[in-house]
């Protein structure tokens, strides 16, 4: 008898837990595996899912409201744990992980309540607050990066640093290099605010090019993305400086665009300090000051001590302090190059296929899977017995 390992992946509704939860399937079905995934609604609508991944929907109230929206929330994840163990047991993954928001955590309980093995990955330098809370009931936790706040010390000897999965276009363009930027060359800036685009990035940047000297302006080609409100003002802002720019609301080819940038300014989500740390591309980060727990402020210190990127606190993120930046990366010789030689040593391109390693080593042997479903099938026959009986009377 063949033993099949299945798997059940649980994240929550944003691209950052969903795009790392979609690369260790990938990974997972590669290796030969089955492996489903839990989620909400907004999560589910997220693209890159792997053909092959099935996909549940579980309710998972949101901590939030006051006493009342927190006896919702309790209820809402009591039905999501009591749906979640009947896929466990329907479904019968060897291991349970988690990718944290509060969608994954039904999965989690009712793989603690069936004693299913279980492990956690955070995408932030922060531990979130569903993963905190989880931290001491799984058998594992696997971060992003090498300094982590907020975890807890009881939980020491579980940590495992696997990096965050990214897109293996992101590795590939790792591994062609930097691409040259001679003295007289054009210099490549890739403007990026998330999903939806940041409104101070479409303030700031183009005001900070205005800033540079013609010479510069002459040389210098820019891909932004912008929200729709803020498209017209962009675009006629370069058009005014004479600068060749191509903005939208949304970079569907962002790998192919970030393999041309010689520098990139963005926020400092998970996924893109990651991937920018894959690729190798220098960066200057403004970290969206509202996060939780003001996570992607400590995203992006591994990269600003190394020398790969600079990060501005919002308030600090003037047009004066930009172009100082721009014109430092573009004009001093070798400056860019080497940032983005200490940017690519903070990467982690083998994240997806380590956390694919760490997943499979707590998984029961093979050996294991063959008990437990000839068990079950046993029990499944010896329950059809007893009906037939039953009936029979």
């Amino acid at each position: 008898m063949t033993a099949t390992r299945h798997f059940l992946l649980a994240a929550g509704g944003t691209g950052g837990h969903m795009l790392p939860a979609y690369a260790l399937a990938g990974e997972l079905i590669a290796r030969g595996h089955r492996v489903a995934l839990v989620s909400d609604d907004r999560g589910l609508k997220i693209p890159g899912a792997p053909d092959e991944v099935e996909t549940h929907v579980l309710p998972a109230g949101r901590v939030a409201g006051g006493p009342v929206g927190w006896v919702k929330a309790a209820l809402a994840i009591r039905k999501g744990r009591r749906q979640a163990i009947e896929l466990i047991r329907a479904f019968d993954p060897a291991v349970v992980v988690g990718f944290g928001g509060y969608p994954s955590l039904p999965s989690l309980l009712a793989a603690r309540a069936t004693r299913t093995p279980s492990l956690v990955h955070e995408q932030n330098a922060v531990l979130g607050r569903t993963n905190r809370l989880m931290a001491p009931r799984v058998d594992a936790i696997a971060v992003a990066y090498r300094n982590i706040y907020r975890f807890p010390e009881k939980c020491e000897l579980k940590r495992h640093l696997t990096g965050n999965p990214v897109r293996e276009e992101i590795v590939a363009i790792r591994e062609e290099g930097f691409p040259p930027l001679p003295e007289d060359g054009i210099f490549r800036l890739l403007v990026v605010g998330g999903s939806l685009g940041a409104t101070v990035l479409s303030e700031v940047v183009p005001a900070a090019v205005a800033m540079l000297p013609r010479a510069l302006l002459d040389r210098l080609q820019v891909v932004q993305q912008a929200r729709e409100t803020d498209l017209d003002a962009v675009r006629a802002k370069y058009a005014e400086l004479g600068v060749a720019a191509e903005c939208a609301p949304y970079i569907a080819d962002f790998p192919d665009r970030l393999r041309w940038a010689h520098l990139v300014i963005a926020r400092a989500g998970a996924s893109t300090v990651a991937e920018l740390a894959c690729a190798g591309r220098p960066a200057i980060f403004v970290p969206y000051p509202h996060a939780m727990d003001d996570h992607q402020r400590f995203n992006v210190a591994d990269l600003v001590e190394a020398g790969g990127a600079q990060s501005f606190a919002q308030a600090d993120f003037t047009p004066a302090n930009v172009a100082k930046q721009l014109q430092r990366m573009a004009l001093e010789p070798g400056a860019i190059e080497a940032a983005a030689d200490n940017a690519a040593r903070c990467g982690l391109p083998n994240a997806t296929r380590d956390l694919a390693d760490l997943v499979e080593s707590f998984a029961p042997p093979p050996l294991m899977d063959v008990i437990r479903v000839g068990a079950s099938t046993k029990r499944a026959a010896a329950s059809g017995v007893a009906a037939a009986r039953r009936e029979a009377r």
